[in-house]
C-alpha cells in the first residue's frame, strides 16, 4: 500500500512529483461521482501494466488523500515502475 495525493481536473495525467510519503498524481478527471477515483484506477492501472482489478482504493474514496493497494506484484516492483514513471526532477 501507499499514499497518494490527487490533483483534480489537471492538464493531463501525470506523476508530478512527492509530498512527503506521498505520491502527486495529477489527473484530467473532476472530483465529481467518483470520476476521479476511477481515472485514477485506471492510470495506475496502465502505468503499471497490470489490471485494473490488482488496483483498489484502500482509504480515502471522497479525499484527494488516499491510499492505493495493490495486488499480484511485489511491493519492490511497484515501487520500481513508479520511480521509473516519476519525472526526473521530482
Amino acid at each position: 500500500m501507499f499514499a497518494v495525493k490527487l490533483h483534480p481536473r489537471a492538464k493531463r495525467n501525470a506523476i508530478t512529483g512527492e509530498l512527503g510519503d506521498a505520491l502527486k498524481i495529477s489527473l484530467t478527471a473532476p472530483p465529481v461521482e467518483g470520476k476521479a477515483n476511477d481515472a485514477c484506477i485506471a492510470f495506475l492501472a496502465d502505468l503499471l501494466k497490470l489490471p485494473r482489478s490488482s488496483i483498489t482504493i484502500a482509504a480515502g474514496h471522497s479525499s484527494r488523500n488516499k491510499v492505493i493497494r495493490i495486488s499480484g506484484v511485489s511491493a519492490a516492483e511497484v515501487e520500481a515502475r513508479l520511480r521509473r514513471a516519476m519525472p526526473a526532477n521530482a
